[in-house]
């Protein structure tokens, strides 16, 4: 290739284990997380680094974003394995495609279909997916503080504005829980990279009827938004992936 992610004279070398967060409100709360843990800032793209704490603990760990899309959650998971990352957690939200699925539950994505334009440019496997020990250790934790979790396949789109009845139907039929804008991208990237990754994705939205049923500006959606970040962090720090 031309053009080669790198690690350039002034960037960090970063934790093996971290959290690549997708929405910008998410990603100022880990940049006060950050603040609270005394973490370390640095530049990342459009996006922000945070190492977490400063310095070389063992139970440092990383924390980047807001990355929405495919092209930008890629371009900044390159550069995150570039600078040293080998175990990588994404949080983001997803649509429902599936009424037992409902908003404010989470979905723990395995592989992902795609409908972007990213993901193509990674070749490999042809269904590459999240590991599956790593995967049910977070499913046992998030189901232990009372959250309610699925595990099963995403849909990655480049266009949420095009989500068709015929097509959330249809993709929710096959067994298809959610929609989100990265997933797919971000597994097929991470795979030719042979480094893990695993998202964790909170339900925002409902789809599955045909009408949009948005859950997202509610206090209680956002509350536990917060506390699911917090229990990421904590879960990176006490998995510091040695080894991978």
């Amino acid at each position: 290739m031309i053009i080669n992610p790198a690690r350039g004279k002034n960037d960090p070398v970063l934790p093996a284990a971290g959290m690549l967060v997708i929405n910008p409100a998410e990603a100022r709360a880990g940049l006060d997380l950050a603040a609270k843990r005394n973490g370390r800032l640095h530049f990342l793209f459009n996006s922000r680094l945070a190492v977490i704490p400063a310095g070389a603990a063992p139970e440092a760990i990383f924390i980047a974003g807001p990355a929405v899309g495919a092209p930008m959650a890629v371009l900044t998971l390159e550069k995150l394995v570039a600078l040293g990352a080998r175990r990588i957690i994404v949080y983001g939200w997803c649509g429902s495609l599936h009424e037992s699925m409902p908003i404010g539950n989470i979905l723990l994505p395995t592989w992902g279909v795609s409908d972007e334009g990213t993901s193509a440019h990674y070749p490999g496997r042809m269904r590459p997916e999240s590991p599956t020990a790593t995967r049910q250790i977070l499913a046992d934790s998030l189901t232990a503080k009372g959250m309610k979790v699925h595990s099963g396949p995403v849909w990655t789109t480049d266009a949420p504005y095009r989500e068709s009845i015929a097509r959330v139907t249809r993709l929710g039929r096959e067994g298809v829980l959610g929609v989100d804008m990265e997933y797919a991208a971000l597994i097929a990237a991470a795979a030719f990279r042979e480094v893990e990754l695993h998202a964790v994705l909170l339900v925002s939205d409902e789809l599955w009827s045909g009408t949009w049923t948005p859950g997202f500006r509610t206090s209680d959606f956002k509350k536990k938004s917060s506390d699911i970040l917090y229990f990421l962090a904590d879960f990176c720090a006490a998995n510091p992936a040695a080894g991978l």
